[in-house]
């Protein structure tokens, strides 16, 4: 299921191929995230050029909307959305986090009211597994809880004794064709994390992921707490960060030995006119762009680079063209796969120590 083919001598990095029913990934891999079945602003033929091997769609938005029954008489999610490779999909946890206002956690599950159209949808970690074995998808992930930062050590307690529970019961309920990933959590608390590795280990599930990061701590805790937990999880099984973020977050964690990736960055900020570049951050609509003919990224061979210059893209987000943010989202998530790509090179190669990340600093204005 999952091969280490290289190692990097300085760090915990490696290089691997996670084999699943629609694609072999090779790791270390970013998913472009397309919560309700479709990444925003890139069409599949894109990826598919690309090489993307792997998408990220969400079980509880798919749940309140097609619904389970639409998804299946289409054939299942990967034939619904018209992606022949593998999808990936988080079991709602993040959603028990996101949408606290409109939710109530007890044992049992978390019901829901969607902020869309108010009808309440109850699941729990059987109904999770119901719904990605439905979905046909390649790699579930178990229910989980997923606590906010700041949060009290009760409340992360909580979470953490609910979290084990309910991968125990998503390990049993677990029916589907794909893997079946558990997840750890617990806050910014070693001890926390400690704790609570030992029982989810011992389910022995086929992958695992590190929960709870980047929902309002510092940078350093994330990083911190990603390099803590990649340790406590098994080296012979791939390790997925969740939602976790800039280039230069995905090197550091794969030098702690994070193998898997998703985050919105990409596509969120691609909407907001901000671009990932080999030379730094960009922010498109600022004024000393107005006349910059040069590409958007002079490095970057994704087509938006290869056609338009600075000056015309920001030029469409003054307009408030519908295709301005969809051609910064395509650049970053070619920027992202190709920054991938170039990990994986430089584990094979020996050189990941002197791979540097494009710079991360915040922009001062008129930048």
């Amino acid at each position: 299921m999952f091969e280490v083919l290289a190692r990097d001598p300085g760090s915990s990095a490696r290089r691997g191929r996670l084999a699943t029913r629609h694609a072999e990934i090779e790791t270390p891999c970013f998913m472009p995230v397309g919560t309700r079945g479709a990444v925003k602003g890139v069409a599949f033929d894109f990826l598919e050029a690309w090489d993307c091997r792997v998408v990220l769609a969400n079980t509880y938005h798919l749940m309140a909307r097609p619904g389970l029954d639409l998804i299946e008489r289409a054939g299942g999610l990967h034939a619904f959305m018209g992606w022949p490779r593998a999808i990936l999909t988080d079991s709602g946890g993040f959603q028990v986090m996101s949408l606290a206002a409109r939710r109530r956690v007890s044992d049992e599950g978390v019901e829901f009211r969607s902020p869309e159209d108010g009808t309440r949808h109850f699941l729990t970690p059987e109904r999770a597994m119901e719904l990605q074995a439905g979905f046909g998808v390649d790699v579930a992930m178990a229910l989980d809880v997923c606590p906010p930062f700041p949060a009290e050590r009760a409340e992360v307690e909580e979470a953490c004794r609910r979290t084990l529970a309910w991968a125990e019961r998503s390990r049993q309920a677990y029916r589907g064709p794909g893997l079946l990933f558990g997840i750890l959590q617990g806050g910014t608390h070693e001890d926390l994390r400690r704790r609570c590795a030992g029982p989810l280990l011992a389910l022995d599930f086929p992958g695992y992921a590190v929960g709870g990061v980047a929902v309002g701590e510092s940078k350093a805790a994330i990083r911190d707490v990603t390099a803590l937990s990649a340790a406590l999880l098994p080296g012979v099984k791939p390790r997925y960060l969740m939602g976790v973020g800039t280039p230069a977050d995905l090197l550091a964690a794969v030098r702690d030995g994070v193998d898997l990736f998703d985050c919105v960055l990409p596509t969120r900020n691609g909407r907001m006119g901000h671009a990932y570049t080999a030379g730094g951050e960009v922010a498109i609509r600022n004024e000393r762009f107005k006349e910059d003919l040069a590409p958007l990224d002079p490095a970057c061979g994704c087509p938006v680079c290869r056609r338009h210059s600075r000056a015309y893209i920001r030029n469409l987000f003054v307009l408030k063209d519908f295709s301005a943010p969809m051609l910064l989202s395509l650049h970053n998530v070619y920027f992202y796969l190709a920054w991938m790509r170039t990990i994986r090179d430089a584990i094979a190669a020996g050189t990941l120590a002197s791979l540097a990340a494009p710079p991360e600093a915040k922009l001062p204005e008129g930048a």
